[in-house]
């Protein structure tokens, strides 16, 4: 999801909930701690220079129960972090403390709430990693009557 697509979801919310990729929802107290750019910039392990650039969302839960997030503080929050970073309109991406680590999350909207939506690695350079792009199709060949082991025959 890009920045402009959440903005124009939170007018029209009167809550703000996230729902986890597991189904869960994020508890209804969670606070969005931060809001920034997040840019990355690496080697591919083909030798390509690359940049990435994201705006970064942090949920964070605690015991205060009485400080809910309001839709139209989360736009606040992010009008200040638009005014102050000159942002792009770039993709979403989250970050919110499981019970090992901090897990990085896309986003989603289902017209109800905003959804954790699931992020995976891959390799970059897959000809320059000798992977090939998708498994080879097999292509077996017809064949002739009596040469396998069909039904009946009495091979097995």
């Amino acid at each position: 999801m890009k920045l402009s697509e959440i903005k124009n979801h939170l007018k029209s919310l009167e809550k703000i909930g996230f729902q986890l990729p597991n189904g869960e929802m994020v508890k209804p107290h969670f606070h969005v701690t931060e809001v920034g750019k997040v840019t990355k910039e690496f080697i591919d392990c083909g030798g390509k220079v690359r940049s990435e650039a994201v705006i970064n969302f942090q949920l964070w839960e605690e015991n205060d129960y009485d400080h809910r997030l309001h839709p139209e503080k989360l736009t606040n929050i992010i009008a200040l972090s638009e005014k102050r970073f000159q942002f792009d309109d770039l993709d979403i991406e989250v970050e919110y403390q499981g019970k090992e680590t901090i897990g990085k999350f896309g986003l989603d909207f289902n017209g109800t709430h905003f959804l954790l939506t699931p992020k995976i690695t891959a390799c970059l350079a897959l000809d320059a990693c000798g992977i090939p792009a998708e498994k080879p199709k097999l292509a077996f060949a017809a064949v002739a009557k009596g040469t396998s082991c069909e039904p009946g025959s009495g091979c097995c």
